[in-house]
């Protein structure tokens, strides 16, 4: 992708808040190509033919809603960015959001301008973790994580797990400082790009821990700790020599 070109999919049912941000975002800001979905299904088939970066879902659609349009994007496409347009009220939606794979959210109502500045954060967020991730393979229990291909290969049965790039990247440093504890500061900071607490981060953060246990519940040897209050550690028995 170009630096300064963003193909950007809005699926948002609001005509006139849609049209709004197309042409702040085309004409004002610049550096976009905008294509507009006024519900999940079109949203859908716009993502097969228009092959956009970033994608922009509301909840609440007619046809199809975005949650549906998400889980159906990410039984087959975990590199495209999305977030989630939500409501202060809409708490649970979110999290659902954060389990299906969403990689973050933007609060209604919203400026143009605000979403630029998230769309640009989660894109240099992606360019830094593909500059980690470049043919990386972690070795850990029973399992290979091949961070280049974002997957979780399970040696003896062969078993392959694909993962998110959120995913791969906290299993990536959660081995890289193995039987040590990870401040949950250092996660929300380098994942969400979130300085201090957020709740809705926070929470989103222990949605990806309990998807990594349940990828890694077959070795009993590893273990996925939470340290109340103080952040993460990934139990992996070391080797007598």
């Amino acid at each position: 992708m170009e630096k300064d070109y963003i193909k950007l999919l809005i699926a948002e049912d609001d005509e006139n808040l849609a049209y709004m941000e197309k042409m702040t975002l085309e004409d004002i800001i610049g550096g976009y190509e905008v294509h507009i979905a006024n519900n999940g299904k079109k949203g859908l088939e716009a993502w097969k033919t228009f092959n956009p970066h970033v994608i922009v879902a509301d909840i609440e659609m007619p046809e199809m809603d975005g949650m549906e349009m998400v889980r159906r994007i990410r039984e087959v496409d975990h590199d495209t960015i999305i977030l989630m347009a939500t409501g202060v009220k809409s708490a649970n939606s979110l999290l659902e959001g954060y389990a299906i794979g969403i990689d973050n959210y933007v609060k209604k109502p919203f400026i143009p301008q605000e979403l630029d500045a998230h769309i640009r954060s989660l894109l240099r967020m992606r360019r830094k973790e593909d500059s980690r991730n470049e043919v990386s393979l972690y070795r850990f229990g029973k399992f290979v994580l091949d961070t280049g291909k974002c997957t979780l290969l399970h040696q003896e049965t062969g078993k392959t797990q694909t993962l998110t790039k959120r995913e791969a990247g906290i299993l990536q440093l959660l081995i890289e400082n193995q039987n040590e504890v990870v401040r949950r500061e250092v996660f929300l900071s380098r994942f969400w790009q979130i300085e201090g607490k957020d709740f809705f981060s926070s929470r989103s953060l222990d949605v990806f821990v309990a998807k990594l246990r349940k990828y890694m519940e077959e070795d009993e040897s590893l273990e996925l700790k939470t340290v109340r209050g103080i952040g993460l550690s990934l139990m992996i028995p070391t080797t007598k020599g």
